[in-house]
């Protein structure tokens, strides 16, 4: 099998020394249409949580929810330092090569002896949409954290930390990536719910949602959590939904995602529902993972909760146009879409 992220010429890399150290990257260059605009600056983003392989029959994927966000978002033009386990396995090895060709450093990825680099069993329903069966103990849920390791990723003041559930369950990692962010006022933190059955508990949703800067979650994910949302009236839309989590866990950005129908997203007291693009979906895997990653890489532009989300809705159409959690694709592929105006419907705010 062969794992591709699709660098090309646009952004020379891995930016990754020889013993596994950042050098420096490079200034992007200015290559997109003035419809999407180019990074001002390169991010520093520290991404926590697990690396796996999705086990799609007999095709194996790279992936891992944090994974796939540090790759899209590496796509995108920004350093991003995983910190993550592995097993000093066969696809433990696997898994560091698929890294290096992704342009990500395996600093932080501890290769953990004695355990297993952790799978996701994934089937595909008639929709493309994937379900999980996370596969436990695995490497990740070893990673041998120290003192040393919060020192040097405090030094490395990243400006967003990308955290999960489903590698916080652990309460070991749970209590270090809570000290990572009290270490880090001044790191935003970015929260992917994304629950996976019997892989995550309303305490750590809680702490986590409590600690972010922005929460993203599925329409699903929502409904499950939200009881109110399974009932008739007003307080029942995504809306007030988003309106009541952003008072409960006072942050100011609530992302819905809603599949090939776009995106709602509230973020100081508005709230736009943005449409989707049209795609032929080959399967849904990763495709949250690159919304994410195209969401954080807007709002650093500065650019509103639309354009933001309708890069977003685009970055992750195109990714669940092709299989696997980290295909190959290119920023201009999400430039065109955008310029097309390939959206299902027409934007709603309030």
């Amino acid at each position: 099998m062969q794992l591709s992220c699709g660098w090309g010429p646009r952004i020379p890399g891995p930016w990754v020394s020889p013993t596994g150290r950042f050098l420096p990257l490079p200034a992007p260059r200015p290559v997109l249409h003035n419809l999407v605009g180019w990074c001002r600056a390169t991010l520093r983003i520290l991404s926590i949580g697990e690396v796996l392989w999705d086990v799609t029959g007999a095709a194996e994927y790279l992936g891992g929810a944090p994974l796939n966000f540090s790759a899209h978002a590496r796509k995108l033009g920004h350093e991003v330092l995983l910190l993550s386990g592995v097993g000093d396995d066969e696809r433990g090895r696997r898994a560091l090569v698929g890294l290096g060709k992704c342009g990500l450093s395996s600093e932080f990825v501890d290769v953990v002896p004695g355990e297993r680099t952790g799978t996701a069993e994934v089937e595909l329903g008639p929709d493309g949409k994937p379900v999980f069966r996370i596969v436990r103990p695995a490497a990740y849920d070893f990673i041998r954290l120290t003192e040393l390791h919060a020192r040097r990723l405090v030094s490395l003041q990243p400006r967003w930390i990308y955290v999960g559930s489903l590698y916080h369950t652990s309460k070991r990692a749970l209590e270090f990536t809570m000290k990572l962010l009290g270490d880090m006022p001044s790191a935003r933190a970015f929260y992917d719910v994304n629950l996976r059955d019997g892989n995550w508990s309303l305490a750590t949703v809680e702490q986590l949602a409590s600690r972010a800067s922005v929460i993203k979650l599925s329409d699903s994910e929502a409904e499950f959590l939200d009881a109110s949302l399974n009932m008739d009236g007003d307080e029942a839309s995504f809306e007030h939904f988003c309106r009541r989590w952003s008072d409960q866990y006072r942050c100011r950005t609530i992302c819905v995602t809603f599949g090939e129908r776009g995106c709602g997203i509230y973020t100081d007291g508005t709230y736009a529902e943005i449409p989707g693009c049209k795609v032929e979906v080959a399967d849904t895997v990763g495709a949250g993972d690159a919304f994410s990653a195209g969401f954080v890489h807007g709002m650093e532009q500065g650019w509103d909760a639309y354009r933001c989300g309708a890069f977003a809705n685009a970055v992750a159409a195109v990714v669940a146009s092709r299989p696997g959690a980290i295909p190959d694709w290119s920023v201009e592929e999400v430039t065109a879409m955008l310029s097309r105006g390939d959206s299902e419907r027409t934007p709603h705010t309030r």
